[in-house]
């Protein structure tokens, strides 16, 4: 193997990783700019575009808005400004959480039409921190079901069914028709529920819709 196919290989194996990285270990890797925020990105839209057609976990994906935000990040680690908690880390939210600009559907026809004008305070906040947001998830209709089938979007299949695919570092979700720990456990990850107060303030600015 030639000293430049070895350094390809490497390359592609290091991309690889990062779309399997723990949340501290991008920020760390970014923040020592061992990986640019652009990689990090560039190696999730990859996977993403891999799986999407197998998974069906996307209801919306803003590939191009996701790398102008990590060039904006680049730049700022380049000029070594002060960076967010998040600086770079990729992050989906779910359809029911309000984003300027994206559908908000929750999976229902009700709504298949609504894009919300500003963000809910958790997506405020996470921008905020640094995270790029890559797109919004799939849900049952309003949240009200444990399995992910709408007549919006359709089914989202379980990872452990595809080779544990993963898509995703963080992912921003409402506790509804389930706690997140319980449907992160599902799909052999963590799930961690932040009462209101913690991203959110007051009852009606969390943008996010679902029964109760």
């Amino acid at each position: 193997m030639t000293g430049r196919r070895r350094a390809r290989r490497l390359a592609r194996h290091a991309m690889d990783r990062l779309g399997y990285g723990m949340i501290a270990e991008i920020t760390e890797g970014i923040r020592q700019k061992k990986f640019s925020p652009v990689e990090v990105v560039d190696a999730h839209l990859e996977r993403i575009a891999a799986l999407q057609p197998k998974l069906n976990a996307f209801t919306y994906l803003d590939t191009e808005g996701a790398r102008r935000q990590a060039r904006a990040a680049e730049n700022a680690v380049m000029r070594e400004e002060k960076l967010g908690p998040l600086c770079g880390v990729p992050v989906t939210v779910k359809s029911c959480i309000d984003v300027a600009g994206w559908p908000a559907r929750a999976g229902s026809l009700l709504r298949k039409q609504y894009a919300p004008e500003k963000d809910a305070t958790l997506v405020a906040r996470l921008r905020g921190g640094g995270a790029i947001l890559l797109g919004n998830t799939n849900t049952p209709e309003f949240l009200m079901a444990y399995e992910t089938n709408n007549l919006v979007s359709g089914k989202t299949s379980n990872p452990w069914d595809l080779a544990r695919a993963l898509l995703r570092d963080l992912r921003v979700e409402a506790d509804a028709g389930a706690n997140p720990s319980y449907r992160a456990f599902s799909a052999g990850r963590r799930g961690v529920r932040v009462d209101r107060g913690g991203w959110a303030d007051g009852e009606d600015d969390c943008g996010c819709a679902g029964a109760a």
